[in-house]
């Protein structure tokens, strides 16, 4: 099965993520979606990320209607720090009867050569790019990369930051989130 990967610490997961993930699985020749939760670094404080495995609940609070995207865990068994280079060899190894790409903003493909062993992931992984506003051009020689595929997928330029705080400032937050999300979000008074 080919699968994509959608990494992110999803706090929150919002709609942006879901319109993502649901065009590259109906408008690719990719299968499924794992959205992958990047675990909290411990050596890092951050008292706006919720803990893992609550994120990792709001996610499949939100794909609940999407059979085809499915929420991952896996990153929270592997040692911190984690590279991608190693979660994408890792899960290869768990996974041999899946083809395993990864999904991309347009903005992270134009540091991607700064990423560890970014050549290694090119070499065997396909990336799927979708669009982001920016007015730097992507490197070109990525983006000519016969591995690199931009897919015309919509411009969603919401972020979770912005989420975090209109929800502190006790701003109706509600239309930039999956509803059930958002009900959790209320009813446990998270991020104020």
């Amino acid at each position: 099965m080919k699968i994509g990967l959608y990494f992110g610490t999803f706090n929150p997961i919002h709609v942006g993520h879901l319109i993502i993930a649901n065009h590259m699985v109906e408008y690719t020749d990719l299968e499924q979606i794992w959205l992958v939760v990047t675990p909290h670094n411990p050596l890092k404080k951050k008292a706006t990320l919720l803990d893992d495995y609550q994120r990792l609940h709001l996610v499949n609070l939100a794909i609940e209607n999407y059979p085809k995207l499915k929420a991952s865990d896996f990153e929270f068994k592997l040692p911190q720090p984690n590279y991608t280079v190693h979660t994408l060899a890792l899960l290869s190894e768990a996974y041999p009867q899946h083809e395993f790409s990864l999904l991309l903003g347009e903005d992270n493909l134009k540091t991607f050569h700064k990423w560890k062993n970014y050549e290694a992931i090119l070499a065997h992984y396909r990336l799927y790019v979708y669009p982001r506003l920016s007015p730097e051009p992507a490197n070109e020689e990525l983006a000519n990369h016969p591995n690199v595929h931009f897919v015309d997928a919509p411009v969603v330029e919401i972020s979770s930051t912005f989420i975090r705080q209109a929800i502190h400032d006790k701003k109706n937050a509600a239309a930039l989130l999956p509803h059930a999300v958002w009900e959790y979000v209320e009813y446990n008074n998270l991020y104020k």
